[in-house]
């Protein structure tokens, strides 16, 4: 029988810390995850409807499910609970989300001032089932 090679321990040492060291591909900030800012544009597009439509109102319970769906969602792409807690609380990041959803509003044809195009909005949103539509009532 042919001799078993020499054991080197070391060898097998330096595999492990090599993996290690290797770089740990980054998480891309939040405002990046397309889940997370579309749903947290389609709430905010839902909540403006609710807001300034007297005929329609928000789904509050369905709406806060939805959002702790996006929060299990970051935590489960390996995001800490202080990064979704710093996201969630970055003024900056809200306004620009805010910003967004104002503008898509207004591209389906709410205008400003005007509550029956927002009722119209939220309606269309309704009858289609979309994201926006299951928050309202």
């Amino acid at each position: 029988m042919p001799a078993d090679p020499p054991r080197r321990p070391g060898a097998a040492l330096a595999l492990i810390l090599t993996l290690a060291a290797a770089p740990v591909a980054a998480k891309p900030p939040l405002s990046e995850v397309d889940k997370i800012t579309e749903g947290l544009i389609a709430t905010g597009i839902a909540y403006e409807i609710s807001e300034v439509c007297a005929d329609l109102s928000p789904r509050r319970l369905r709406g806060f499910g939805f959002l702790m769906s996006l929060r299990r969602h970051a935590l489960d792409l390996g995001y800490s609970r202080a990064e979704v807690d710093a996201y969630i609380d970055n003024d900056a990041e809200a306004d620009r989300l805010e910003s967004i959803a104002r503008t898509r509003l207004a591209e389906k044809g709410a205008v400003e001032g005007d509550p029956a195009s927002y009722c119209r909005v939220g309606r269309r949103e309704m009858a289609a089932d979309s994201r926006i539509g299951r928050l309202l009532r």
